[in-house]
């Protein structure tokens, strides 16, 4: 599990517009946040995403960047490009298990005769500071009960506006 203030791994996976998402890479004016979803199986993740993708005009005019992640495989990512309505979100795709463990991800395997893969990580979300430490982390194990859109916009606000320091470092 990584630590509030610890730099958080760097990923480097492909992205369903043909790109390459590096989170090195990526230079926010204030945080970056990562949008970690269980897959296209996922009727929760889908409305979470379409609701973000409809609101990046609040995230891009407060200099955040943010990068929708799944264990998704190229077909079924391209799925979710095609089918959702996730307007501008970026969709990353082809997260490794490993990978996934290293964030600290709850990973599940398919249930008996559902569309789900063999396995997946739950949601997450991760906000990193522009030099990748952990500020902010809500990692589950259900796909119910996320951070509503409106409550993480304005708890940003509030860090931003109060200088707020990262929490729980002394975990």
């Amino acid at each position: 599990m990584i630590k509030p203030g610890q730099k958080t791994p760097d990923l480097e996976l492909p992205l369903t517009i043909g790109a390459q998402f590096h989170l090195s890479k990526q230079k926010p004016d204030n945080y970056t946040m990562l949008v970690f979803y269980r897959g296209k199986h996922c009727p929760v993740c889908k409305k979470q995403l379409e609701e973000i993708g409809g609101r990046m005009d609040d995230f891009v005019s407060r200099g955040i960047n943010v990068f929708a992640i799944s264990m998704d495989d190229k077909d079924r990512a391209m799925v979710v490009d095609s089918e959702w309505e996730t307007h501008d979100l970026p969709l990353v795709y082809d997260l490794t298990e490993d990978q996934a463990r290293e964030w600290g991800l709850y990973i599940s395997e398919k249930r008996e005769g559902s569309e789900e893969p063999d396995t997946f990580s739950e949601p997450g979300i991760f906000i990193l500071k522009p030099d990748m430490t952990l500020h902010h982390a809500a990692v589950q194990n259900m796909p119910f009960a996320r951070p509503q859109i409106d409550d993480l916009l304005s708890g940003l606000d509030y860090v931003m506006e109060n200088d707020y320091p990262t929490r729980g470092t002394l975990t």
